[in-house]
């Protein structure tokens, strides 16, 4: 008993002290809500973390502080605060934060995404962009993505004959996740496109993309770790195991071949494999493996939501339809096929396309930053380790910078010429400076080649009328559409 008061007025003190620290650090941060004891602002992110920052950038300014739990949170949400983080400041924003999740990745270090912005990863990077993103591998490439799209036009018809319902975006992600597999290994990682097996991989890829998206309460209180209270750990070590058992197969098949003097396929494997083999120091097979489940991972899920997003929003605006199809129908040649090449200088897509990820960004947070270094942005001061969130949701719906923002209107970008590339900070769907998606050449042409198949080749059925379709979103890494898009595919006759 006599010990019992000096250790709860020490552990008083140590408190009192924590917290006066705490405030200390947030009169240098910018302004936020004041959030509860211990927990902070968890309980008012709700299950749209991107909406509920929005509104409260709205009342305390383009930079605000959020706690979660241990970890303050500065999030930019404005044009302005983006280019002094992604511009002005990007070499000392550029650190990454790992999720707990990510670590149930084998070699999450070793992860294009999550990986420090250090010798490692401009190596990864490199290799990225000199064997499958530079503008010369993806016109080598062209072909490879054009059969595989032809494969998958040819069930669609089979479907539309049968007058059988398909879920659009199940579709876009068997054609891209098939396109991914064979610039890689020349080989379909799926033996159908109605396969149970597209079905496994688009359920281990969702349940990837989602815990590294998720809020999750191990992240803001370290300690619980260990104890992965909403199971988010686990459930990514479930998926990440899953893809990566499915590469690390296509991976030893290749390597076996290679020992056995076959001829080479001479596909993006090969030569990354090749690469290996005279820079072992710095780039070695459990790169190539993890660097391939990235691209997976992130190829296929974008891809398909974005198709997702297109073609709901084409179908309900039936003009803006018929104005797609009628451009591609320009560029189809004598064969009645459609060239990669040629879709990228077809303006009223790419209006569609842009005016579709301004409107659903894909990544409404983007990835995380941290910084390496304390840094001063206008009037505060972000210390070392600060984690920064870009919300390029309530970016692209300010009205400073959008006209009628919650409008769907493909035409204000055949007036305005904003490129998604990273210089207008506006328009950030791929993010900006050393951490921009470096995917971002390749996600460009397969969405464009699909997405102008899709509307070329086939008039679509909804089970129900448009103005029935539910167009919410669910909140993660990426967002997804709320309700599936299902419709027919009805082969145009010409």
């Amino acid at each position: 008993m006599d010990l019992l008061f000096p250790l709860l007025s020490s552990i008083i003190c140590f408190f009192f002290l924590l917290h006066g620290l705490d405030l200390y650090r947030r009169r240098r941060l910018p302004p936020g809500p004041i959030g509860l004891p211990i927990i902070g602002n968890l309980l008012d992110l709700g299950p749209k973390p991107h909406e509920s920052l929005a509104k409260f950038a709205q009342k305390y300014g383009p930079l605000i502080t959020v706690q979660l739990g241990t970890v303050n949170l500065v999030v930019a949400s404005t044009r302005e605060a983006a280019r002094d983080i992604l511009l002005r400041h990007d070499e000392a924003c550029s650190g990454r934060p790992v999720p707990h999740a990510v670590t149930a990745l084998k070699h999450h270090d070793m992860a294009v995404l999550w990986i420090p912005p250090n010798e490692t990863w401009h190596t990864v990077r490199k290799v990225l962009k000199l064997h499958l993103t530079s503008q010369h591998k993806l016109d080598t490439l062209m072909d490879v993505r054009q059969n595989v799209l032809d494969g998958v036009t040819d069930v669609l018809r089979e479907r539309g004959r049968k007058k059988a319902a398909v879920d659009v975006g199940e579709v876009a992600f068997a054609v891209s996740l098939n396109q991914l597999s064979q610039t890689f290994c020349s080989q379909n990682m799926t033996c159908s496109y109605e396969s149970e097996d597209i079905r496994e991989f688009k359920m281990a890829v969702e349940t990837a993309m989602e815990v590294q998206g998720v809020f999750n309460i191990a992240d803001t209180f370290p300690v619980l770790k260990q104890f992965d209270p909403q199971n988010v750990w686990r459930r990514a070590k479930a998926a990440f195991m899953w893809l990566e058992d499915k590469v690390q197969g296509s991976v030893n098949e290749r390597l076996k071949h290679r020992d056995s003097k076959l001829p080479r396929f001479d596909d993006v494997l090969d030569s990354m494999l090749d690469y290996c083999h005279d820079h072992e120091a710095d780039f070695n097979v459990e790169h190539i493996k993890t660097l391939i489940v990235d691209v997976l991972v992130a190829g296929t899920d974008t891809i398909a939501n974005a198709t997702t997003w297109v073609l709901s929003e084409l179908l309900l605006n039936p003009h803006m339809f018929s104005r797609v199809r009628e451009e591609v129908s320009q560029i189809v040649g004598e064969d009645g096929k459609i060239e990669e090449a040629k879709t990228l200088d077809l303006p009223y897509l790419h209006a569609v396309i842009k005016e579709t990820m301004r409107l659903h960004a894909g990544s409404p947070l983007l990835a995380p930053h941290i910084t390496q270094t304390e840094v001063k942005i206008g009037n505060y001061v972000l210390p070392k380790n600060t984690q920064i969130f870009v919300n390029v949701w309530a970016i692209s719906r300010d009205p400073r910078y959008w006209e009628n923002p919650t409008v769907f209107m493909p035409e204000r970008f055949l007036k305005n010429k904003l490129e998604f590339k990273g210089q207008h900070f506006e328009f950030i769907p791929f993010g900006s400076g050393r951490r921009r998606c470096p995917g971002m050449p390749l996600a460009e042409r397969m969405l464009s080649l699909i997405v102008a198949s899709f509307v070329y080749h086939f008039d679509w059925e909804l089970p129900h009328t448009k103005e029935e379709m539910d167009m919410n979103d669910l909140y993660g890494l990426t967002i997804l559409k709320a309700t599936p898009l299902v419709a027919t595919p009805d082969q145009v006759t010409r």
